[in-house]
């Protein structure tokens, strides 16, 4: 079963990414409300995909990203941000530390499923 890591937050958009998620295949969604959660998580659990807000308390979505990347266990796992932070630069910034999509809320449901499956299937 691939396994997904939601970083957020929010409780209430956590609750509706894992909703989205679940409805679109056969995923387990591991939960992080925040960078630190995630960075604390991430030595323990292996996923195959990483889902992150760039707005959080203590670490944000942006520092996790850099951890991420320069870890050799997840430098080539998929990430997606999401994000209210949609102006050109955000995306850009996001993309160029490495997130693979760049999606800015509020999402489409339909959308981050169909780049779930093209990812990881």
């Amino acid at each position: 079963m691939r396994r997904i890591l939601v970083t957020e937050d929010s409780a209430t958009m956590r609750s509706l990414l894992i909703s989205t998620i679940e409805s679109c295949g056969d995923y387990e969604v591991v939960e992080a409300a925040s960078g630190f959660e995630a960075l604390r998580l991430l030595p323990r659990e292996k996923v195959d995909l990483i889902i992150t807000d760039i707005n959080m308390p203590d670490i944000n979505g942006l520092e996790l990203i850099s951890y991420v990347r320069k870890s050799p266990n997840y430098a080539a796992t998929p990430l997606f941000i999401i994000s209210t932070e949609g102006r050109e630069k955000d995306v850009e910034k996001g993309l160029s530390l490495g997130a693979n999509e760049y999606l800015v809320k509020p999402i489409n449901p339909v959308r981050l499923q169909e780049l779930i499956v093209k990812y990881i299937g």
